[in-house]
């Protein structure tokens, strides 16, 4: 009996404890249930606001991005600004050195002009005075030679200088080198002029036409010869008249200077002639452009 009881008070026990056990895990699950469903909240609004802080994280990005890029820009552009205000300094100092110049240096630098002005000056001064004296003594021959016929002689001034041109037939006789008594009377009144003008050069420059000179022609092989042989009749007779020798120079030019280039007669008779080249010396010319 004792020992049925005992066993009865054990599973009441048992049952009481079973009991009070189920009641305190129920209410255990249920607050576990509301922090759940709490935290399940808080989960969501801190993914919400995951989100956005990304979406502000890449808008920041974005910006940062844009302001190093002007920042690179703005840098390039500093650069450039630096270089440019360098160059500016520079520049402006080479200006302000140059325009700083001296007095010195202005008042030396205006002396010099005026010497170059004074030079230039004397030159045209000079180059006047031979043109005149070019053309006095173009009227001076051309009035001594006013006898002659045109054909057989002229006066000109060409490149500054007088040219007396001679035919071959008031001088010579065709193939000699002897000059006629009229041609004598021409050289000698053409030396009456020159005797007068010490400051003239003279040049005989013998021309020929393309014929050559007959074979066996005592003394000459061809037009070479033939027009450097009058060239030193006519300044043997020049000075003879009284003319320097020293301010003559005789010289030949062969047929290579024609005053016509046709196979005509009357071209080679054009061509067969004695110029006489008067130049008025111009040393004092030169002296001034060898200082200019």
């Amino acid at each position: 009996m004792r020992k049925h009881l005992f066993k009865a008070s054990v599973l009441l026990l048992a049952g009481s404890l079973s009991l009070s056990s189920c009641v305190v895990s129920k209410k255990k699950y249920d607050d576990l249930m509301a922090r759940k469903n709490a935290l399940e909240v808080d989960k969501a609004g801190l993914q919400k606001e995951k989100s956005s802080l990304e979406k502000d994280k890449s808008s920041l990005e974005a910006a940062k991005a844009s302001l190093e890029e002007e920042r690179a820009k703005l840098e390039q552009e500093k650069r450039e600004y630096e270089q440019s205000l360098a160059k500016a300094l520079k520049e402006g100092k080479s200006l302000s050195e140059t325009l700083n110049m001296s007095k010195s240096q202005v008042e030396r630098l205006n002396a010099d002009l005026k010497a170059r002005e004074a030079r230039l000056a004397e030159l045209q001064r000079i180059l006047d005075e031979k043109d005149a004296a070019v053309a006095n003594l173009r009227n001076r021959v051309s009035n001594a030679l006013l006898g002659f016929n045109d054909k057989d002689l002229t006066v000109e001034v060409r490149n500054g200088k007088v040219y007396v041109s001679l035919a071959e037939q008031l001088l010579f006789n065709s193939g000699s080198t002897k000059v006629d008594p009229k041609g004598v009377d021409a050289l000698r009144k053409l030396a009456a002029v020159l005797k007068e003008q010490q400051d003239v050069n003279v040049v005989v420059e013998g021309h020929t036409d393309d014929v050559p000179i007959a074979r066996g022609t005592v003394g000459m092989q061809d037009n070479w010869d033939l027009s450097v042989l009058r060239a030193t009749e006519i300044t043997r007779i020049l000075a003879n008249a009284g003319v320097d020798p020293t301010r003559v120079t005789p010289s030949g030019r062969s047929k290579y200077v024609p005053l016509d280039e046709a196979k005509t007669k009357e071209a080679r008779q054009k061509n067969r002639r004695t110029e006489i080249i008067l130049t008025p010396k111009l040393d004092e010319l030169f002296q001034i452009l060898e200082t200019t």
